[in-house]
């Protein structure tokens, strides 16, 4: 039985993903999709919460996100909400990694 468990944990940690959290939120709007659904996450102020529904919630808070504001659309099935809404996560990019891709220095990235 161990053995399996130590076979589940070295597969989960070959998966694992880096999500940019700055001041407890998001650093910008992005969309994610997975077979029939569609989800949308937002920055949130400070003192929002996670606004979101129960299989997205789920990922959002376990990934260490304080404020954000989130839409679930087309298919209700948890799996698939859950896979569009990682495959979003996936997609976000901090602003150090923006302005290392475009090769301008940081204050251009918030201020053009």
């Amino acid at each position: 039985m161990t053995a399996a468990i130590a076979k589940g944990v070295d597969d989960a940690k070959k998966n694992l993903i880096k999500v940019p959290v700055l001041k407890g939120t998001l650093p910008h709007e992005q969309t994610g999709k997975y077979s029939g659904a569609r989800v949308f996450i937002k920055p949130a102020a400070p003192g929002t919460g996670v606004i979101a529904g129960g299989a997205m919630r789920a990922v959002l808070e376990s990934v260490g996100v304080k404020d954000v504001l989130a839409k679930s659309k087309g298919s209700s099935n948890p799996h698939s909400v859950v896979k569009a809404t990682i495959n979003a996560l996936i997609q976000l990019k901090d602003p150090y990694t923006i302005a290392k891709l475009r090769g301008i220095e940081m204050d251009r990235v918030f201020n053009g």
